[in-house]
């Protein structure tokens, strides 16, 4: 199994040409799946999930070809009124891929701005705008989910992160009969409540890059939190268990070494391609680790559990003012 997991990431810079429409530059992937994605190691399945979440970015021509490389044969877009995701399939796996924020789409920055809460389906209150991307697209997810007898999978990046989250919530509380194996979300917003939040226990990994402004949004102070479990990348790219002062201080230097580059760290912070840089040189160390006999680490090594600091710390600062 392992053998097989390790050449889940082999290079192939033959095939990487091939994914690049005129003009664009090319699309440049890493994961490969030749076997279950439940036999790969914590960190190849961030990679994954991270570049099919940037996949999902693309139109569905580019989307396909680069899934044909990755090991999805079966990809199916799901678009209605500029809510968008993706199905990604093969033999063994099925993963749900929510596009994020478009600038250019009226329809993701109308959801993006929209911070009032409403009542979920459930219990406690979500943000109004990305239960309203959601609700548009969710009869046709829910209909494409009913039938599957696959392991199941959510990501999504940014606005995508969020609906990916409140997907994978309701496939969970939904008769839909294959409940999530695990979601992962990269600079995702916060989504709902204290009560939301605590309703639905997903096995949810969320990924934080440094001063990702998004991470930020909407403010607590309109009773917004954050869910899953964290997994921080610090100003360097590297994933850091940390605590509440230590970030402070990571985050500091992180935008201070940004202004001294001429860039404003909170928004290039955001960027899916950072994540995936910084997931991709952990994917490499660990598998110079595993040649020379050691063993992959587990979601633990990485992952924080219990409440998230940056909320701690919005709220002293919250506070302060």
């Amino acid at each position: 199994m392992l053998e097989r997991a390790i050449e889940a990431l082999d290079h192939n810079q033959d095939t990487l040409d091939s994914v690049k429409d005129p003009g664009e530059l090319r699309l440049v992937l890493h994961s490969r799946v030749t076997g279950p994605i439940g036999e790969m190691t914590f960190l190849q399945k961030s990679l994954l999930f991270a570049e099919l979440a940037m996949i999902a970015y693309n139109d569905e021509d580019e989307a396909r070809r680069a899934c044909d490389i990755i090991g999805f044969g079966d990809v199916t877009f799901y678009d209605r009124d500029g809510s968008q995701a993706f199905r990604f399939r093969n033999d063994h796996d099925c993963v749900i891929a929510c596009r994020g924020t478009e600038p250019n789409e009226w329809n993701d920055i109308k959801a993006d701005a929209n911070a009032a809460s409403v009542l979920a389906e459930t219990t406690g209150k979500v943000h109004r705008g990305f239960k309203q991307e959601v609700d548009d697209l969710w009869p046709m997810l829910e209909t494409a989910l009913l039938n599957n007898e696959q392991p199941l999978w959510f990501c999504g990046h940014s606005l995508g992160g969020a609906m990916a989250t409140i997907c994978a919530g309701r496939c969970f509380l939904s008769h839909i009969n294959s409940n999530p194996e695990q979601l992962y979300s990269y600079g995702s917003p916060r989504v709902g409540n204290n009560r939301y939040v605590n309703y639905v226990k997903l096995d949810h990994f969320r990924y934080v890059n440094n001063n990702d402004i998004v991470t930020r949004v909407p403010p607590i102070l309109l009773g917004y939190r954050h869910c899953g479990q964290e997994v921080y990348l610090n100003r360097n790219g590297e994933i850091q268990q940390i605590g509440h002062i230590n970030r402070r201080r990571d985050r500091w230097k992180g935008f201070l070494g940004g202004l001294l580059k001429w860039k404003i760290d909170h928004f290039g912070d955001h960027s899916i391609h950072q994540y995936i840089d910084a997931i991709l040189a952990a994917v490499e160390t660990e598998r110079k680790e595993i040649a020379d006999g050691g063993q992959a680490k587990g979601a633990d090594a990485y992952a924080q559990e219990g409440s998230d600091p940056i909320e701690k710390e919005d709220l002293n600062e919250s506070e302060a003012t």
